[in-house]
């Protein structure tokens, strides 16, 4: 393996043909790809919870739904919480001034629930592409390494000899493709389960958010509580 450790990663690239090549540059984006989404979710999650905390600390802090919207700040960016807050209250306005009292409950559940759909759908948008990468990076290294290997038994056979170091150097060249694959796949799985079970937690939190507007509304209304869901 002298020659795999005096080559190194540049040399063996250079040794590789258009095949392998391609196969490295198509494991390198997707690991630019993979990381840029790391560093992007990481910091839209720790943003939802810092502002949505701080969110939730004013809605309960304040003494009705306005004070408690002015309290949450004017900016709903990256805050799901101030935005289904702000989309309760305008429901409430409307049904205020529509008055209409036949089929509140339901409106309102609609309401409610798009509002935190579109939520959900920004913090997961970008996570299919770290599925995809973490359940095909592995398979293309694989295919990177069958393609090396290949091409260095072919060589070794032209060549006529099939001795040791002979082959240990072409073939560990071509297993560092599955290394790449590897490479790229493990922080990939790690970021989308981390990613899915962060938002499934928010979601939960929305859900019992959502619960207590949806009584907020209908209290406002003149609705019996009986018509929440």
């Amino acid at each position: 393996m002298e020659q795999l450790a005096a080559s190194g990663i540049l040399g063996i690239l250079a040794q590789a043909d258009a095949v392998q090549k391609t196969t490295a540059l198509l494991l390198l984006i997707m690991s630019v790809a993979t990381w840029y989404l790391i560093l992007a979710k990481s910091w839209v999650l720790w943003c939802v919870h810092r502002r949505g905390f701080r969110s939730l600390q004013a809605f309960w802090g304040a003494a009705d739904s306005e004070a408690a919207l002015k309290a949450m700040g004017a900016d709903s960016r990256g805050d799901p919480f101030r935005s289904l807050a702000g989309a309760a209250l305008d429901m409430a306005r409307t049904e205020a001034t529509a008055k209409r009292p036949s089929g509140l409950a339901e409106r309102v559940s609609r309401g409610l629930r798009r509002s935190a759909r579109r939520s959900m759908a920004g913090l997961e948008s970008g996570l299919g592409v770290l599925a995809s990468v973490s359940a095909t990076a592995p398979f293309i290294g694989l295919f990177g390494t069958v393609w090396g290997i290949y091409h260095a038994l072919v060589g070794i056979g032209f060549t006529g000899q099939a001795t040791i170091d002979k082959v240990a150097g072409p073939v560990g060249e071509a297993l560092v493709m599955t290394a790449f694959g590897l490479a790229v796949a493990i922080p990939a799985v790690l970021a989308y389960n981390f990613a899915v079970r962060a938002n499934r937690d928010i979601a939960a939190e929305l859900d019992a958010f959502a619960q207590e507007l949806h009584a907020r509304v209908l209290e406002a209304a003149g609705v019996a509580d009986a018509g929440r869901s």
